[in-house]
């Protein structure tokens, strides 16, 4: 399945070194086929996104992905995909950028053209293929109807597709320069939080984390500073990682702090199986 990984430093600006595929030569990664595209988002110091990403094929070099990428933000997202909708090529590969916003999803929606239809004028944010951007672009739609309250549009929008809407998974992290959401909808994909206080358990230790599926950071900075990270799988042996409940929606602000709440305590109306999707997307979503 795709996976996410989110980290808050708010208000400290801090630099960590991303790779996106780890440890190339491993015995796990050559077992199984390479992503569909990885990317990373940072911001710089005056609020400007940056976004690096490439799609990722056997007929291309996976060298962006494997060589380390060191940046400094208050927030970070990064993403590895493979693909449920949409070809592979960089409009299609996760994060997206709206609105100084950057978003990344795990998960498959169906009824892309009735959400077309929903979204109106805000479809001309949608430059790809994917269900992703259209679901980020609807959250968009949403946040800007409540004046600019991105709680208030993930909530939103989160509902009317799940009320409307065949579902699969509406996993997602979502930052600004200063803040961050995550949302585990429904109980389909884990999502998991870490509060860390400043040099982890031990009080005396860098950040260290690497996941199963390739993602691994590294900050110096963070054995000084607490932070937040949220991933898909638990990338550390800390004990304070906790599972999102299903339908819960979490933001962290500008100073590191938390706010959790339930913004959906129904399933969808119109769930996904595994057994609905194609041969491709049920892979993508199981970890085949």
């Amino acid at each position: 399945m795709c996976h996410l990984f989110g980290l808050s430093a708010a208000p400290q600006r801090v630099r960590a070194t991303f790779w996106l595929l780890d440890a190339p030569d491993s015995l796990s990664v050559q077992s199984r086929r390479e992503p569909d595209g990885v990317g990373l988002g940072t911001f710089a110091a005056d609020g400007v996104p940056l976004v690096e990403k490439q799609p990722i094929a056997a007929y291309q070099d996976v060298q962006f992905a494997r060589e380390a990428r060191e940046r400094e933000s208050m927030t970070f997202v990064a993403h590895i995909r493979y693909a449920t909708t949409g070809g592979l090529q960089p409009r299609n590969t996760h994060p997206f950028e709206q609105h100084d916003r950057l978003f990344a999803h795990n998960g498959v929606l169906w009824g892309l053209d009735e959400l077309d239809s929903e979204l109106g004028d805000y479809l001309d944010l949608v430059h790809g293929d994917t269900d992703s951007e259209r679901f980020f672009a609807l959250i968009t739609q949403r946040t800007d109807r409540h004046a600019g309250d991105v709680t208030a549009g993930i909530t939103d929008a989160v509902g009317w597709i799940a009320d409307r809407l065949p579902v699969y998974a509406l996993n997602l992290v979502l930052t600004t320069a200063t803040n961050l959401w995550a949302l585990r909808y429904p109980d389909t994909h884990s999502l998991y939080v870490l509060e860390r206080a400043a040099g982890g358990p031990q009080g005396t230790r860098h950040l260290d984390q690497a996941g199963r599926a390739g993602i691994r950071t590294r900050s110096g900075h963070l054995g000084e500073f607490p932070a937040v990270v949220v991933a898909s799988e638990r990338t550390d042996e800390d004990p304070g990682w906790r599972a999102l409940a299903p339908g819960e929606l979490l933001h962290v602000n500008d100073h590191l702090r938390i706010k959790s709440s339930t913004v959906l305590d129904f399933a969808p109306r119109h769930p996904l199986s595994l057994a609905q999707l194609d041969s491709r997307a049920a892979a993508a979503q199981s970890g085949r």
